[in-house]
Order: C-alpha cells, then structure tokens, then sequence
C-alpha cells in the first residue's frame, strides 16, 4: 500500500534509509534527464557533423578537446593515487583505493566518448588501431589507452574479488547475482588467495605508473607538444605539466566524490583522511603552479612574439576570466587559503569545496591550454580567431558527463568499492 505525505515523512525521519534511497532515486532521475537531454545534443552531431558546433578551420579543437584531456588527466591522476595505496604501502589512504581505480576507468571512458565526439568522420575511429604507424604519437597512443583501461579493470577486479565472493554468498538479489559473475569462477578466498590477490595488484600497479605517466597523460601531453606549429604547446615541460596537474585533478576528485556520496548516504566521513588527502592534493598542486610559472617565465624571457602575443591573449584578451579567475583564483588561492586556514582545514565541508574548485580549476586550465592557442593564426596576415562553444557543444558535454556519472553512481551502488576498518588493518 502506498504512504500518504504524513507517513511518508514520518518513515523519512525514522528511518534514515528512507532518505538514502529518495536521494539516489532523485540523483538517478536527474542524470537520465541530462543523458537524454545531452544525447538529443549527440545525435543531432552525428547526423549533422562539426557544422552544427562553432568550431571552424581558425579553431579545430574545442570544449570537447579540452573535456578530453582534462578526464584523461582525472583517470590517470586516480590511478597513480591507486598505486600509493597498492604499490607503495599508503594504507591510511586504502578506503579510497577501489574507488580510484573505478573513477579512473569511467574517465577513460568519458575522455574517449568526448575525443570520438571531436572525430570529423568518427566512423574511422579505430583506423589508428587497425593501421599501426610507429612514428604516430596518436597511433601510440591509442594502444596506451587500451592497455590501460584492460590493467585498471584487472586491477579493480583482484582489489574486489574477496568481496564479490562474499556478495555473491549473502544472497539471490541481482546484485549478489553479479558479484557471482563478477568472480568469473574464482572463489577461493583463503588468506593465501587474498595475499597473492594484493601481490597481483602492486605488480599492476608498478606496471601501469610507466603506462599512465609516459603512455596515457604524459603521452596526451606529447602530442600538444608535439605539434612545432603551436609555439605555446612545443615545450619539452608541457608533458610533464600534464601530468603533474593530473595528480592534482584526480586527487582532488577522489576526495570530493569520496566525501560527497559518503555524506548522501549518511555515513560518517573520517576527517583524518580527507586532511591528509587534502595536503597530497596542495603538494601536487604546489608543484603544478612553480612548473606552470616556469613556462610563463621562460616564455617571458625569450620574448618570442608569436608565443608572447598567445600570453597576451590568455593574460589580457577576452580569455582573461578564465585564466585568472577559473584557472588561479578558485583553482589555486581558494583551495590554498582553505587548506592553509587552522579553522577550515579542520572542515570536512571546507576541504570538499577546496577539492572542488581545484576539480574547475583543472577545467580552466584544460581550456586555457586548448583554446586560446589557436586564436593568434600563426600566418601573418590572417585574422585572429575567436571561439566559444555554442548549445550543441554545451549539451552534448551535459550528456556525456551524465552518462559517466550514471556509470559511476550504478557501479559504486552494486560493486563492494567500499574498504572497511578491519581490511584496511589487515592490509597493514
């Protein structure tokens, strides 16, 4: 029999998971909404092609390139997070280590739904993989991208396998039904599996930190800096920016969202962590701002004009907002002054919207580097361009970011990616 309003709201302040279910509900709701909003967006794309987005010979790259590099940096940022839990033996950081391998598969997936949106002729997508050049960064790349998704998979997999058996026995639900699946047939869990289980996991890992850092953001980054016609992309530093500002980006998002669905379902958020999370997170991001001054400085002092009129551009033009205001202010002095701050370090709440302006940050940054290159046309003569993404642009992104989000909240609802005191004691 369905509640009235009265009961209804009497259930809700008896029973707190009442209020942990509406919420889901609410929150799934909102994202089918946004996938069919932004897939009406995608699919007007694909029949009509890059016409119907602003981007023209001036500007080729866009929001979406600039969506794609900034989750390839989140992916590859929670991965090596991932490995200073499996690999080098941070256990205080262990109740976050299978959620950033699964936040680093779904941004890989999101990265590659964004760069296939990019594709003027998307049908040849996999023309990389089928003709091998050896000299193609892109080629190269390509096989990184696949090597890795199949290593964060395979890892998440070993990290879960003892609570996909124990899932799969607690009952005949479909989600212990999966986790039967899940275990492909492996179910012996014995302190002798469970051990080879994490020696599995650290050689993964020391595998993958080679292949996320050369392969997968410093590989991203090699292909900008490759390109010798941008003078502002063609730095030997900018792949080792790339993935620098990665480790901040994801550390950053694995502290929000780790926060942000602990508080949705009412569960108790340990302080401790999140402050130590939060000062690896100002370290990354230390770190970025002297590289990123570096390149600026040395930029400066070369007094290239081709490369100084691109600075004025990003300093002074009509991106300026987003340089000073995205990238430094809410990406750097407010996380900073947060973190810095006796009071507000001491605040869970605080330290997410630290997390989360560094997250925008990152998105300025990844716009800054995109975008305002390819203003300043390297011909003399030829006009300066201008680019903003337009409605198709802004909702197909919508989409695309709800559809990992969806992906994201079905896996973290289903999957066992929570680690509980005793394992992390375990594991010590």
């Amino acid at each position: 029999m369905a509640m009235n309003q009265s009961e209804l709201k009497y259930e809700e302040e008896t029973n707190p998971n009442v209020n942990v279910a509406l919420r889901y509900k609410s929150w799934m709701v909102f994202l089918i909404v946004a996938m069919v909003v932004g897939g009406a967006a995608i699919g007007y794309r694909l029949v009509e092609g890059l016409a119907v987005t602003n981007l023209t010979n001036f500007v080729p790259w866009g929001a979406w390139v600039a969506f794609y590099i900034f989750f390839v940096g989140l992916s590859a940022g929670a991965f090596l997070l991932s490995t200073l839990i499996f690999v080098f033996g941070m256990v205080q950081y262990e109740k976050v280590g299978r959620f950033a391998l699964f936040t680093a598969l779904i941004c890989m997936v999101v990265a590659l739904m964004f760069i296939a949106l990019d594709l003027g002729r998307i049908e040849r997508a996999t023309n990389t993989l089928i003709n091998w050049n050896v000299m193609s960064i892109l080629s190269w790349e390509v096989r990184f991208y696949l090597i890795y998704m199949v290593l964060l998979a395979t890892e998440l997999w070993f990290a879960m396998r003892k609570d996909l058996n124990l899932l799969a026995r607690s009952g005949n639900l479909f989600k212990n039904k999966l986790a039967s699946f899940l275990t492909l047939g492996s179910n012996d869990i014995s302190d002798i599996a469970i051990k080879k289980d994490h020696s599995w996991m650290k050689i993964l890992g020391i595998i993958g930190i080679p292949i996320a850092i050369i392969g997968v953001h410093g590989g991203t980054g090699t292909l900008f800096a490759a390109v010798t016609a941008q003078p502002y992309w063609a730095s030997p530093l900018f792949p080792i920016i790339f993935v620098v500002s990665a480790l901040v980006s994801g550390t950053a998002l694995l502290l929000a969202m780790y926060v942000i669905q602990r508080k949705a379902r009412g569960l108790e958020v340990e302080l401790g962590m999140i402050q130590g999370l939060a000062m690896l997170m100002i370290g990354f991001l230390a770190i970025d701002l002297t590289l990123e001054f570096y390149e600026f400085l040395v930029a400066g002092l070369n007094n290239k004009p081709e490369k100084m009129a691109i600075l004025s551009v990003m300093f002074t033009g009509p991106y300026a907002w987003s340089f000073w205001g995205v990238q430094l202010f809410l990406g750097a002095v407010v996380p900073i002054y947060i973190v810095a701050n006796k009071r507000l370090r001491n605040s869970v709440t605080a330290l997410t919207v630290a997390a989360i302006c560094i997250v925008i940050g990152i998105i300025g940054v990844r716009f800054n580097i995109v975008v305002p290159t390819q203003i300043i046309h390297q011909l003399k003569g030829m006009p300066q361009g201008y680019y903003a993404p337009n409605l198709v642009e802004w909702l197909s992104s919508l989409g695309v970011v709800a559809i990992g989000l969806f992906l994201y909240s079905i896996g973290a609802k289903l999957l066992p990616l929570e680690v509980n005191d005793e394992e992390v004691i375990e594991h010590e």
